[in-house]
């Protein structure tokens, strides 16, 4: 089954409990949390406190994408905060040694993931790819919602389709996910996506509504 996942620096921050319920009574797969800086980007997002409260307030999954420099300086403050079997994605240009950080995210019980971000070429992820569990695709640059899709990144996206059977990852896509990029890719391959602004947020309509609806349309894809 394809997963949707919750970008919840989209959520509405004056009723976040709310919008924690509604979305997980909705049937969303996941809570995706953007960790920024506002070094590595130029924004800051989401903070520790966001992420120990989610995961308080539910029992899903969490998706922590740590969008910040030297993230082994401070992985275990974020570690702590999560549970077993939860993803952590880096992006592999923010830290010297990434694979290190990576083997911290597997000695702690969590899902080991990358980001790759438009500019990034496979060649320069590609030993990382031998173990880490979940490659997310920015088909946007890092650090903002909103933004418009880079065409550019299709041709990396089809060389990851190819590779994610020959070594056993699974494959997300993250910015500027609408519902015509999600039934090309879902098809493809991918095991899931990240929804923000463009089509679960800001809608005036019941999450439920809006998963239920996507997920028919995947099913008829099928």
């Amino acid at each position: 089954m394809v997963e949707l996942n919750a970008s919840m620096m989209c959520a509405n921050y004056g009723c976040l409990e709310k919008e924690v319920r509604e979305l997980e009574y909705g049937g969303i797969d996941s809570f995706h949390i953007d960790i920024m800086d506002g070094r590595y980007v130029s924004n800051f997002a989401m903070s520790l406190n966001d992420l120990e409260y989610i995961a308080s307030a539910t029992k899903k999954p969490l998706d922590v994408h740590l969008m910040i420099e030297h993230p082994n300086n401070m992985i275990d403050m974020f570690l702590k905060n999560m549970r077993k079997g939860d993803t952590v994605y880096i992006h592999p240009e923010a830290e010297y040694h990434p694979s290190t950080t990576l083997q911290k995210i597997i000695n702690a019980g969590m899902i080991p993931g990358i980001a790759i971000n438009p500019g990034t070429s496979i060649a320069y992820i590609q030993e990382m790819l031998h173990i880490v569990d979940k490659v997310m695709v920015m088909s946007v640059n890092p650090g903002n919602a909103g933004q418009m899709y880079l065409p550019y990144v299709g041709d990396k996206i089809e060389k990851l389709l190819f590779l994610k059977e020959k070594m056993n990852f699974k494959l997300y896509w993250d910015g500027a996910c609408s519902i015509d990029k999600i039934l090309t890719y879902a098809p493809k391959g991918f095991d899931g996506f990240i929804l923000g602004t463009t089509i679960l947020f800001g809608k005036n309509r019941a999450y439920s509504d809006i998963l239920a609806e996507v997920r028919q349309l995947i099913k008829e894809k099928e």
